[in-house]
């Protein structure tokens, strides 16, 4: 092991260049599946969340055809089972570690389901990097699914009643009127979810995903170095995210422009 940190170390690094470029592309396609798979589960959850489906709602009217004041069946006409589920599995997500996470969905989930033996882009393995854009997608969905409620509630209810009022449905006063409006403030916030997926992908290596610290585990085992190899794919990340967190403060600053009147 020597030094801690040597010119011969990141010479012997940089024989297994290629061992970072295909943990650069992973890593980009991690973020980028798990962005989009995420946004739309989180959507959902959205819409889960803020439904208001309660199939005991009749409960809530006495024999007498009179509102309850109070009571178990009060409580129960009160109860919507869609969003019940919904604030579970977020609650969940957001309070367990991704790592455990990645491991029952990988150990767990896909070894009761056989995926094609198949190999992307003549070295990522399907059987493990799906597992990983699953679990990664499912964690970012529960913070998506809080990002996008809070920009759908910081719509003006007015629109909500004025669409309502014109004939549109529920749902087409949703997805044509509130959400298109909502997307557009809490865009920044999914642009930052994507540096974060960028960093937190750096788990799919404990799954044989051959991201950048595959990468980095397989120089330490070749060439029995540990600190050159994790400074490169420290370089690496940094050259992912701050660009892009630079661009989108830039896009950031430019919508709230457009906003001032």
């Amino acid at each position: 092991m020597g030094n801690l940190i040597t010119a011969s170390g990141f010479e012997k690094s940089f024989q297994y260049i290629e061992h970072f470029k295909h943990g650069l592309i992973v890593t980009v396609l991690l973020a980028f599946f798990t962005v989009i798979f995420g946004f739309i589960l989180g959507i959902l959850l959205a819409i889960a969340r803020m439904s208001d489906i309660r199939p005991f709602r009749f409960l809530s009217i006495d024999r007498n055809g009179r509102l309850r004041g109070k009571g178990f069946l009060l409580t129960l006409s009160k109860f919507n089972p869609i969003s019940f589920l919904a604030t579970c599995y977020v609650e969940v997500i957001r309070s367990t570690p991704v790592l455990v996470q990645i491991m029952i969905i990988y150990y767990g989930v896909f070894r009761l389901i056989k995926l094609p033996n198949v190999t992307l882009l003549g070295f990522l393995k399907f059987q493990r990097f799906f597992p990983g854009v699953v679990a990664l997608s499912m964690n970012s969905a529960a913070y998506l699914c809080e990002i996008i409620r809070s920009g759908i509630q910081s719509i003006d209810g007015g629109q909500t009643e004025a669409a309502r009022s014109l004939g549109l449905s529920k749902g087409k006063t949703m997805f044509h009127i509130i959400l298109p409006q909502a997307l557009r403030n809490i865009l920044p916030a999914i642009a930052n979810e994507f540096v974060v997926i960028i960093k937190e992908s750096a788990i799919a290596y404990t799954i044989g995903v051959p991201d950048l610290m595959s990468a980095v585990n397989d120089v330490r085992g070749a060439a029995s170095i540990i600190m050159e190899p994790l400074l490169i794919a420290t370089a690496v990340y940094f050259c992912l995210c701050f660009p892009t967190s630079k661009l989108i403060a830039y896009f950031e600053r430019r919508m709230s422009r457009g906003n001032v009147r």
